[in-house]
Order: C-alpha cells, then sequence, then structure tokens
C-alpha cells in the first residue's frame, strides 16, 4: 500500500511536469508564433510602415500632378496670350517698347547701401 500510494505520488507527479512542460512549449510556440506575425517580413509592423509609405507616394503624386496641371497651363498661355508674354518681357526682363523708358525703384534698404559705399 505504502508502495501504491508512493507510485502514484510519483506518477501523478510526472504528469503533473509533463503537463508544464506542455505547456511551456505551447506558450513559447505561440509567443513565436505572435512575435513572426508583428515584426515578421509580411507582418503587421511591416504592412503598417508600407501604408504610410503608400500614403506618402500618393501624396507626391497629387502633388506632381497639380504641378503638371499648373505647367501646361503656363505653356499654353506663353504659346497664345501675346499680352501675358508683354507683361513678363516688361516685369522679368525689363524690356520695353521702342521709344518706352524703363525705371527701376530701388527699395530704401538696397538705396541706403549704395549711399554708404
Amino acid at each position: 500500500m505504502i508502495r501504491n500510494s508512493r507510485s502514484r505520488a510519483s506518477r501523478q507527479q510526472l504528469a503533473e511536469t509533463q503537463r508544464k512542460f506542455v505547456r511551456g512549449v505551447l506558450l513559447l510556440i505561440g509567443a513565436t508564433l505572435v512575435i513572426i506575425f508583428i515584426f515578421g517580413d509580411h507582418g503587421l509592423f511591416q504592412l503598417y510602415k508600407l501604408k504610410q509609405e503608400r500614403k506618402e507616394v500618393q501624396e507626391h503624386i497629387a502633388q506632381l500632378r497639380e504641378n503638371r496641371e499648373t505647367l501646361i497651363a503656363e505653356k499654353n498661355r506663353l504659346e497664345n496670350d501675346l499680352e501675358y508674354i508683354e507683361k513678363l518681357a516688361r516685369e522679368k526682363y525689363r524690356m520695353a517698347k521702342p521709344g518706352e523708358k524703363v525705371f527701376k525703384v530701388v527699395p530704401k534698404k538696397e538705396s541706403d547701401d549704395i549711399k554708404k559705399k
């Protein structure tokens, strides 16, 4: 009887040890899967980074399209609008028609710098 109770106790202890071992292995496998799912090459973190990058690229594309439309409008205006071309020539390049005089207005700060020299 004593022997039976000892063997029963050792069997129970062995079964408990096996259960703990199985739980530990399952916990380790589960933790590994969670880490892979979150941080792996195709995990949640990578997915989040790719979505952010895609959003930035789409914003950049939208900005480039807007710039393109502006440039196309400017090109059309330069090709067709003679008054606009004349205005640009007068303002940017200080050009004048024959007989006209061009005056350059110097801002106050620049005129003070010129006087000091």
